[in-house]
């Protein structure tokens, strides 16, 4: 593999570079504009303005403009724009302004026969693609028509086969409903207005409306919606100062080629920038610009007025505030959906006080407003086509829902309601991979490393808004070489600690026992892919959590289906002695291999620390295999426990403990020592014990029940008469996602644990773990299920696909 011979170094290198080009390093600031791919329809439309004021007329007002035009045809295949099978409108209608554009200075000759023949080759399988779908975007039907009938004007003409002809026609027909039905400016239509396309409207429509559209300039920037494109005919219709001075303000942000909306969030910017980094799995490269990010969008908090915003910036405020919601939960800010204020009001007599509560709520660095908001779902319900990347940020936010979050619910609810129409869940669309990835497996179940592979190959990923006709982009070229070259070094060093793995497991003679599970791959594929450890200092760290996954499996197995009563005795006791010399066969193996990986793990403990706790991990190894013991003994008597008292050996089955918790003593020197001991395990740890104790009933029962044996789904059943299965894994199931709320709150709030944010991420790495293999299924006891994913995670290349 071709970065075998990169280390980790040379990423650091490639990402200072990256730093030095995007941020002033002591202010950290950014320009906001310089990561916004730029849109040659909106660069092409202010190419066209005239210098009224020069000598010659004959000249445009921003020859950058067209300079830019010159220096951004795709010379190969002739077009403007981003190229691709999702963008194919855009780019006929891109390329059509810019020949349009030269055409009317008489420039670039050379461009306009290419971009001519781009046009007159491709529009038969452009259009006839939509032709397909059953119907024209508003967007291309206008731009289109308007677009040619300016190029006819300009004396260019174009050879088209008769069917092309026909599907032109059919275009202007669809133009003449458009312009029949709708409104110039309809404060009740939920899209965006038909004047957001002023300049490809018919003059009849200027003339008849002058007034109207002129008063809609924004009083703020003097734009028309904040268009470029249609801001550039608003002022080449009527020489208005407010235009031309927005089109000058836009021009000095933007010199290299304008965005397809002026101005931007310089915040949701940021935000995005980050959410791209995480998304990318480069955090540990420039966690010094997020976590500075992060702490200034926290503090300049300020509480927007959403109530008098027009429909079109109140989408906007949506999308902002729930990504920023998300990452700043995510990273450990206190942020609120909703919060409740108590006001007391007190009165005092000679004999008693009367305090008198007015309880309300607000919402504060929150998304939730929009549940209050009958306009903006109306709005959301229409166009969900183009607004799916809002409602997908929203889905996303409440990944993270702490208990008694009912907002959260809410909105998660609804967000779902939302991507689920079936009639926009196109192949060919913009994140419909992700919006089905994310409706089908849950944040909980997808592990760090193939989500970064994810976000890394999708060629949208960089996608951040939906704009008049295309979709507006953040330059992410750069951070996605870093991406795949930094996803594809983990990879060699995985498969070097793999092969290191495979032969302590020979070693050992786990992997011949001859019963059971062999699950190393499964164990390291889940250590490894499960965090963001760094690739190189932390290898002791995956393998050692995978040999503990190893050794589990086998015991488990041992105890479940192969020892003697007389033999699974005889290993328990001589795991809490911790003295294996009289133990024979399978029981010696077993306890040799566990000796060697604990006196591993407590030197590298001590190695990392300089202090010996080895018996911490004597005891919590031996309460394991009480626990295993215990179950043992129930399944051959028959006996029926209660759920508590099944529950309370159950936890401690799992082995969840027992794989964490050493791990987060050598994450952590500080990690509270008296939190190592068999009951009093830290809430966090406990807490994650019962969630994986119930995700293992949840897809065992079926198993266990055949084998005579009880969980938590088949007691539940028992002790509710009239409970049929259905109804007792639906009640784990609430039970589970309780936990796993509170849990998530754990993790994410300082105040609620002592536990380092180290232990506290690990804690949540192995959570993932197990949501990840008992997702609607027991994919851990599968011997193919996993392979897919383990070959994503280890061994294929990544595979970039970005628009040229």
């Amino acid at each position: 593999m071709k970065f075998e011979n990169c280390s980790s170094s040379d990423l650091y290198v490639l990402a200072e570079e990256i730093k030095k080009e995007t941020f002033e390093l002591d202010t950290f600031s950014i320009n906001p504009y310089s990561f916004v791919c730029a849109s040659a329809y909106d660069t092409a439309w202010l190419a066209m303005i005239e210098d009224l004021c020069g000598v010659n007329t004959q000249q445009p007002l921003f020859r950058g403009c067209i300079d830019w035009i010159l220096s951004n045809q795709n010379v190969v295949e002739g077009l403007w724009g981003n190229h691709g099978d999702e963008n194919e409108g855009e780019t006929l209608t891109s390329t059509l302004a810019c020949v349009v554009a030269l055409r009317k200075w008489n420039i670039g000759s050379l461009h306009i026969s290419k971009g001519k023949r781009y046009i007159e080759r491709s529009m038969e399988r452009i259009i006839g693609e939509y032709c397909k779908r059953g119907s024209y975007p508003r967007w291309l039907v206008l731009m289109f028509t308007g677009l040619l009938e300016l190029a006819q004007q300009l004396g260019l003409h174009f050879f088209f086969s008769t069917r092309v002809k026909q599907m032109i026609n059919d275009l202007f027909f669809r133009r003449q409903e458009i312009l029949h039905q709708e409104l110039l400016v309809d404060d009740r239509c939920n899209r965006q207005p038909l004047l957001a396309y002023l300049e490809v409207l018919p003059l009849t429509l200027y003339a008849e409306n002058q007034e109207d559209i002129i008063g809609k300039l924004d009083d703020l920037d003097g734009s028309l919606f904040q268009s470029p494109s249609a801001t550039a005919a608003a002022f080449m219709l009527s020489r208005h100062t407010k235009c031309l001075a927005y089109l000058q303000s836009l021009l000095q942000r933007c010199p290299h080629g304008v965005p397809q909306i002026y101005p931007l969030s310089e915040e949701f910017m940021k935000l995005s920038l980050i959410n791209i980094m995480h998304n990318f799995g480069l955090g540990e490269y420039f966690s010094k610009e997020i976590d500075h990010f992060l702490f200034q969008i926290h503090k300049s908090y300020e509480s927007e007025d959403v109530e008098r915003m027009p429909i079109w910036s109140k989408v906007d405020q949506l999308h902002k505030d729930s990504l920023k919601f998300r990452l700043l939960r995510m990273n450990g800010y206190n942020v609120l959906p909703g919060k409740e204020i108590i006001l007391k009001c007190i009165y005092t007599h000679k004999y008693y006080t009367i305090t008198i509560c007015f309880s309300y709520k607000f919402y504060a660095e929150s998304f939730c407003w929009f549940l209050n908001d009958e306009e903006i779902q109306n709005h959301l319900k229409t166009n969900i086509e183009h607004l799916f990347l809002v409602m997908l940020s929203v889905y996303r936010a409440t990944d993270l829902i702490f208990p008694e979050e009912s907002e959260l619910e809410k909105a998660k609810e609804l967000s779902r309601k939302f991507l689920e129409k079936n009639e926009f869940m196109d192949e060919k669309m913009v994140s419909s991979s992700h919006i089905k990835h994310e409706m089908s497996t849950p944040w909980m179940a997808r592990l760090k490393h193939l989500d970064h592979r994810m976000w890394i190959e999708d060629r949208d990923s960089n996608v951040i808004s939906i704009g008049k006709a295309s979709s507006i982009r953040i330059h992410a070229d750069k951070l996605t070489h870093l991406a795949s070259r930094n996803f594809e070094l983990r990879q060699a060093v995985y498969r070097r600690e793999m092969e290191d793995l495979t032969k302590w497991v020979k070693k050992w003679g786990l992997s011949d026992i001859g019963f059971g599970r062999e699950k190393t791959t499964y164990c390291y594929f889940a250590a490894s892919s499960s965090t963001s450890l760094p690739f190189e200092s932390a290898a002791n760290v995956r393998k050692l959590m995978a040999k503990s996954g190893i050794l589990i499996t086998v015991a488990d197995d041992f105890f479940d289906e192969e020892g003697s009563p007389d033999e699974l005795e005889a290993l328990t006791e001589a795991v809490q002695r911790w003295e294996g010399k009289e133990l024979k066969g399978y029981g010696k193996i077993i306890f040799k291999a566990l000796d060697n990986h604990l006196k591993e793990t407590a030197e590298t403990y001590r190695n990392q620390h300089g202090t010996d706790i080895t018996n911490h991990f004597r005891n919590i190894w031996g309460e394991t295999f009480e626990s295993w013991l215990c179950e043992a003994k129930w399944s051959k008597k028959g006996h029926i426990p209660s759920m508590e008292e099944y529950l309370r050996n159950g936890i401690i089955s799992t082995a969840a403990h027992t794989i964490v918790l050493p791990i987060s003593c050598l994450m952590e020197s500080c990690f509270p020592q008296h939190k190592l001991k068999p009951g009093n395990y830290d809430n966090i740890t406990t807490l994650l014990m019962t969630i994986t104790r119930l995700l293992n009933d949840l897809q065992s029962y079926q198993k266990e029940r055949e084998q005579g044996k009880i969980n938590s789904v088949l007691l539940n059943m028992r002790s509710h008469c009239s409970f049929k299965i259905e109804d007792s894994i639906a009640y784990i199931e609430k039970i589970i996602e309780s936990k796993r709320r509170e849990f998530v709150e754990y993790v994410l709030m300082d105040e609620l644990s002592d536990l380092p944010k180290p232990c506290k991420d690990i804690h949540m790495s192995v959570c993932k773990i197990f949501d990840m293999f008992f997702n609607k299924k027991n994919r851990y006891d599968s011997d193919t299920e996993m392979l897919q994913d383990i070959k994503k995670a280890l061994y294929d290349p990544v595979n970039i696909r970005r628009l040229s």
